[in-house]
């Protein structure tokens, strides 16, 4: 990493051809998160359809499972396409990335399901996932990369802050043209065939980025080393073997992505999660909160992009790390208070106990998704996060089934109608259904949402630029990418996940809230300890 500064600040604004630059790259960026997104957000329609052969709630959690191979494989895509760009240049590497992401997307739309084609369908569906997991495994990082390269001394915050509002608006597009497809069509005509419309209109997406980007140069930085026989022939070995360049990887996975990785999913996705899930707020309603929070605070990335080349990338960073830790336990709570008002009225009149054998009670980790948890310690608490209900725990003699305290009235979790007894006890103790409709403060539940987002911003926006100025030029496409995409495709890709787990295991709905606690404190500290701050390096030079 150098330590020189790039040189004065240009004074003015964009030329058209960073203006260019910038809005190709973005554009591309948006388009691959669309991709992504429209997936998890369709997981109903595509289980209905591709393993019609299982029951539905299998067949959900086989789609589930097919979604997570797209986050598990990104950090094999940083790899491949990571070595490429630093091999043959930016420019082509990550065009060749958005054409698999938007190929994968549009023959989604058009594959046949399982009653056509049988065990093919699902097994195409996941060979297409991932085919879009590597991708976006290149993507991101040769975006970021070539944006920087072509931004004067003193901007690069600001310049890469355009492609961080990229995975924000891929989201807020996928969630809105779904809404208004659906809405348009009606549930019906949806749930038949109106689903793909949104997958295949990710062909004409692809047109019209392939076109821009085709235009455009390679990045000055990757020429210029090119022109002089400096590009790496080992760029996989020089980043990740050489100690001096592995810590650095290390430190910035730990110190900045893991952190920004749990910050992001928890503020935007479990956010979205805990909302239709927990709070049993309807799922249209929910998305429409988040679409408003997203569209409020996606001015966050330019302006915290902005900041970061003034006073820093690092305590910008590390301010989003250390709001999110101490705020996210009152936020959440105040997401229930102001989404479903009954629902926490109950939790604090009608306490829960689930007396249990403890050798029985597992900790309910779905990697996976298709892991079995089936004593009836897990059945009992399994049931009762699923109705979004708190419980307390107390040993039992071993051998004995678990049962369910509720007040005065004792449920058996072994006994053979416990799967209808449970909500009907639940119910009849003040626990609601589904949030009502005419309860929910929406200006306040926005609000909440609205300041995760910015937390997001927060975390996200300066970090494009951290990533590239930590590494040196010739392996800079690698060095950042891999570190990026375990970051965000394995600690933030697993939190929902983990979270139930946790949920699961303590019998509170908040307390899988630790989880990105607990991992933004670690990167607050090691972030804080052993990363530099990196605005004034010379990446032009190293």
């Amino acid at each position: 990493m150098a330590t020189a500064a790039d040189g004065a600040v240009r004074s003015g604004g964009m030329t058209a051809e960073e203006r260019k630059v910038i809005f190709a790259s973005s554009l591309g960026t948006v388009f691959e998160w669309y991709d992504f997104y429209i997936y998890g957000t369709l997981g109903a329609f595509l289980a209905k359809y591709f393993f019609s052969n299982v029951p539905p709630n299998v067949a959900f959690i086989f789609t589930l499972l097919a979604f997570a191979a797209g986050f598990a494989v990104r950090p094999f895509g940083a790899l491949i396409f990571g070595r490429l760009g630093d091999m043959i240049g930016r420019k082509y590497t990550f065009l060749i990335t958005m054409t698999l992401m938007g190929v994968g997307t549009f023959f989604i739309g058009l594959l046949p399901g399982y009653g056509s084609w049988g065990i093919a369908a699902p097994v195409v569906l996941i060979l297409l996932r991932l085919i879009q997991g590597l991708a976006l495994g290149g993507e991101y990082g040769g975006a970021a990369t070539y944006v920087a390269e072509h931004a004067p001394a003193g901007k690069r915050g600001y310049y890469t802050s355009w492609i961080q509002t990229t995975a924000t608006l891929g989201l807020f597009l996928a969630l809105l043209l779904i809404l208004g497809v659906r809405n348009a069509m009606g549930e019906g005509a949806f749930g038949d065939w109106g689903w793909r419309i949104p997958f295949l209109l990710s062909g004409i997406l692809l047109a019209v980025s392939v076109w821009i980007r085709l235009s455009l140069n390679e990045s000055p930085i990757f020429q210029k080393m090119k022109e002089e026989g400096k590009t790496s022939k080992r760029p996989l070995s020089e980043a990740f073997a050489e100690w001096g360049n592995a810590k650095i990887a290390i430190f910035a996975l730990l110190g900045a992505t893991a952190g920004e990785a749990v910050v992001w999913y928890g503020g935007q996705f479990y956010a979205l999660f805990f909302l239709t899930q927990t709070l049993k707020v309807p799922g249209a309603t929910a998305q429409i909160m988040i679409v408003v929070a997203l569209a409020l605070g996606t001015p966050g990335f330019i302006l915290f992009g902005w900041l970061s080349d003034k006073i820093g990338r690092k305590p910008i960073i590390l301010a989003g790390f250390l709001l999110a830790a101490l705020t996210y336990f009152p936020i959440f709570k105040g997401i229930t208070h102001f989404a479903n008002p009954k629902l926490e009225a109950a939790l604090s009149s009608a306490p829960v106990t689930v007396i249990a054998d403890p050798s029985e009670c597992s900790f309910q980790f779905k990697a996976t998704g298709t892991e079995k948890f089936t004593t009836s310690c897990d059945t009992a608490k399994s049931a009762l996060v699923n109705l979004s209900v708190n419980y307390q725990s107390q040993d039992a003699p071993k051998g004995t089934p678990a049962q369910v305290k509720i007040g005065e009235q004792t449920l058996s979790a072994a006994a053979p109608d416990f799967a209808k007894a449970l909500p009907d006890a639940i119910k009849k103790h003040g626990y609601p259904a589904s949030a009502d409709p005419a309860e929910i403060n929406w200006p306040m539940t926005v609000v909440l949402l609205w300041l995760l987002v910015i937390y997001v911003t927060l975390v996200y926006a300066p970090i494009a630029a951290w990533l590239v100025e930590l590494f040196p030029s010739r392996i800079r496409y690698s060095g950042m990418s891999l570190p990026y995409h375990i970051g965000n495709g394995w600690f933030g890709g697993f939190l929902p996940a983990t979270v139930f787990a946790i949920v699961a295991y303590t019998g509170n709905i908040y307390s899988g809230l630790w989880y990105p606690i607990v991992i933004a404190v670690m990167s607050l500290v090691i972030g804080f300890l052993f990363l530099p701050e990196t605005k004034d390096v010379d990446i032009r030079s190293n």
